[in-house]
């Protein structure tokens, strides 16, 4: 997989759930802190975005908000209607795919109303990759005319799965929530080239390099073995790359490898020893050592205390 596929992969602990919702105005909700990512998408009319820190922001007909830090916020149709907490059949965290109405708080309006997709992705925050972890508490990707056609795309198909129960339903809306985060994060560092990840990303060397650690993490991989690979003197490579990773190439070659073994004792029964090998260490034992500077605690041990899915899926994962 490439480097963003499986920043989202690791961090992923559960199913991602959505729900679309008509507001009447006047109407404003208070989002509280979930365990992961929140987002909204405005299908039609408008609304106002209250963030915790900071100016509200004015959202339009087709505007995408991801809230990658899971912070609380506020949806209202102005900025200045005081925020509700959520009612009992509008979940602070959607337990399923389905649609809901907000009615007016107050004496109603003949202004539309408003639609939007909400929902949220459920992320391990012990395994935040940075290339997340650097995102700000809100992610805005205006709607423009021809910019980003494949996130419009997603979300086109996610709404019409909202709107009514089909045969496949369920898969198809996972599945295009997957790949509407995958969309978002590419149209945000898409218009960012020139700085932090979308730097490192449109780097044809580091994101190379990048590549290469994350698709072959079990390779005795050197700074002087990386730059050869792209084509750069060892010094220049390693300049490069803590540049625009901000790390250097073996530390996070390191961070990377044990991010993928706790992955492997969470969700496998796989001897220390394979996992070692699967990361890089031809000894188990400078595995463990590895494993416990990184993590705090002996591979077995976190096995022991992370266990949380069979075999099966394990096998699937690597």
């Amino acid at each position: 997989m490439d480097v963003l596929s499986q920043a989202i992969v690791v961090m992923r602990s559960g199913a991602p759930r959505s729900f679309e919702v008509e507001c009447h105005a006047p109407w404003g909700r208070r989002y509280p802190a979930v365990a992961g990512a929140g987002f909204h998408v405005i299908l039609q009319g408008s609304a106002w975005l209250i963030p915790r820190d900071g100016e509200p922001r004015t959202l339009g007909l087709g505007d995408v908000v991801l809230l990658p830090h899971g912070t609380p916020h506020g949806m209202a149709d102005r900025p200045d209607t005081p925020l509700r907490e959520m009612d009992h059949d509008e979940p602070a965290e959607p337990v399923g795919s389905y649609r809901v109405t907000i009615g007016p708080d107050g004496p109603g309006t003949s202004a539309p109303p408003t639609a939007m997709l909400c929902g949220s992705y459920v992320l391990d925050r012990s395994r935040t990759h940075p290339l997340v972890a650097d995102l700000p508490e809100v992610v805005h990707i205006p709607a423009r005319l021809g910019r980003h056609p494949e996130l419009r795309a997603a979300v086109d198909l996610l709404a019409a799965e909202l709107q009514a129960v089909r045969t496949g339903s369920g898969v198809a809306v996972t599945a295009l929530l997957d790949l509407m985060l995958v969309q978002i994060l590419r149209a945000w560092y898409d218009e960012r080239p020139d700085s932090g990840w979308g730097a490192a990303l449109a780097d044809p060397a580091v994101s190379t390099a990048l590549r290469l650690i994350h698709t072959h993490p079990e390779r005795p991989w050197t700074v002087a073995g990386l730059a050869a690979e792209v084509g750069l003197s060892r010094a220049a490579f390693a300049r490069r790359f803590r540049e625009l990773v901000a790390w250097a190439p073996l530390n996070y070659l390191t961070w990377w490898r044990m991010v993928l073994a706790a992955r492997m004792l969470r969700d496998s029964h796989a001897p220390l020893a394979t996992i070692a090998r699967r990361v890089g260490y031809t000894s188990e034992f400078a595995f463990a050592n590895a494993f416990k500077r990184e993590h705090g605690i002996a591979p077995g041990r976190y096995r022991a205390d992370h266990r949380s899915a069979p075999p099966a899926v394990a096998a699937a994962a690597t």
